[in-house]
């Protein structure tokens, strides 16, 4: 099964998204642009996203047999500091990390469309870490990066149609909203937005799969939104675990909040969109995945030295390849959710088992004794569970010291029948 990546691309950072075990899933949406089944799969599939500025997963943590893990790349607003490092427009500087993101195996972009005048006061204050981000005002940082027109977004979801890689976009205003539904297939909703009910149900209404994120939310908020989204839309729901803080300190991670939501919100999948700094091996977002998470969200860079924006707590196109290579690994060792013996232990279970063996050599026609029996290697024979049918039993045929017992060589306790 291949992976895929899915990427988000936002005014504030870019996002890209791996499904494995799809690898078309560009240009094969109907009339209507719904959601082809086999991306989001059948109930208890996985599906995994990693952004250009975050990475989800989602899924029942119960059933990794049939999973589908993407990664999506959250380009958000990142593309705006590559355009200027590689002397490039916005849309070549865009261009060229859906590019990155299709080389490391994304299924998806996603991006971020608002007007700042529509999401954010002028008294809005920060709320990430200045050291990293020194700008002091939502207003004055969301201004930097809301350059792009809706024909900007039309040109890259037919670029991403030519890459075969799917086009998102987070909306934030409700012109936003009618204008993505014409070019995108699913919707995400911010954090930022979980209690604003009546742009939920607006979005609700397209009739479209929504990931929603939930960072900073109780579970009454969070119930609220899935209760509003159900009431129009019953297509399918990804609650996205998030941390609501730039960056999150590992420590802050609570990757057990996955499996809360799991319990609490059961029947919808769930994801993770991950704030941390991305370590050197990828294990937050891996973590996650086996937590439960078949969506993955996590902004991605060109560049982490880039001060400022969302570049610091980015991964970078080799962070990627790790974490798509983990995924691959723990979709693999994952395996099946029920207990079993596997065909590769059919050997083993009959060689390596122990079966009920003669101690001393025992005469046919002897009454079995405890005395008279051992149990050792290979589990051809009576297992040793059936002990009690065996002691007080009838020899059939002369046994000599360590043969295997078999059913057919004695009659058993109060069975008057021989194997």
């Amino acid at each position: 099964m291949k992976r895929r990546l899915f990427i988000r691309n936002s005014a504030l950072g870019a996002m890209a998204l791996t499904i494995p075990a799809i690898r078309s899933f560009g240009n094969n949406f109907s009339a209507d642009y719904q959601i082809p089944k086999r991306i989001l799969g059948k109930t208890g599939e996985k599906l995994s996203v990693i952004g250009f500025g975050g990475i989800m997963l989602n899924d029942n943590p119960q059933d990794f047999a049939n999973e589908l893990v993407a990664k999506a790349y959250e380009l958000g607003v990142n593309y705006y500091d590559i355009a200027t490092k590689e002397n490039l427009t916005l849309i070549d500087a865009a261009k060229l990390m859906i590019d990155r993101a299709k080389e490391n195996g994304a299924d998806a972009v996603k991006f971020q469309a608002y007007k700042t005048e529509t999401i954010v006061s002028k008294q809005a204050p920060a709320y990430w870490d200045l050291k990293e981000e020194p700008t002091t005002s939502q207003f004055e940082l969301f201004k930097k990066y809301d350059k792009f027109e809706q024909s900007d977004y039309i040109t890259l979801s037919d670029y991403c149609k030519n890459q075969d890689i799917l086009f998102i976009s987070t909306p934030f205003d409700f012109e936003q909203a009618d204008f993505l539904n014409n070019i995108m297939t699913i919707f995400k909703i911010s954090s930022s937005d979980i209690t604003n009910l009546p742009f939920i149900e607006y979005i609700a209404k397209k009739k479209k799969p929504i990931f929603l994120s939930t960072g900073a939310s109780t579970l009454g908020e969070i119930d609220r939104a899935i209760q509003t989204i159900k009431a129009h839309n019953q297509s399918e729901i990804t609650l996205m675990h998030c941390i609501l803080d730039y960056p999150t300190d590992y420590s802050n991670s609570n990757l057990n909040m996955i499996k809360h939501l799991h319990n609490t919100f059961p029947g919808v999948r769930l994801g993770y969109s991950d704030h941390t700094k991305p370590d050197a091996r990828m294990l937050t977002p891996t973590i996650a995945y086996l937590y439960g998470a078949s969506i993955i969200e996590k902004h991605f860079t060109l560049d982490k030295t880039i001060q400022g924006n969302d570049h610091y707590h980015a991964m970078d196109p080799h962070d990627l390849k790790i974490l798509r290579e983990n995924l691959i690994f723990a979709k693999k060792v994952s395996g099946e959710y029920y207990k079993h013996p596997l065909k590769c232990e059919e050997t083993s279970r009959r060689q390596a088992r122990r079966s009920i063996i003669a101690k001393v050599d025992i005469k046919k026609g002897d009454k079995i004794a405890i005395e008279n029996i051992e149990f050792k290697r290979p589990g051809t024979g009576i297992p040793p569970y059936m002990i009690n049918l065996v002691v007080g039993g009838t020899a059939l045929e002369d046994l000599k010291k360590d043969d295997i017992i078999t059913f057919d060589k004695i009659q058993l306790v109060n069975n008057k029948y021989s194997f």
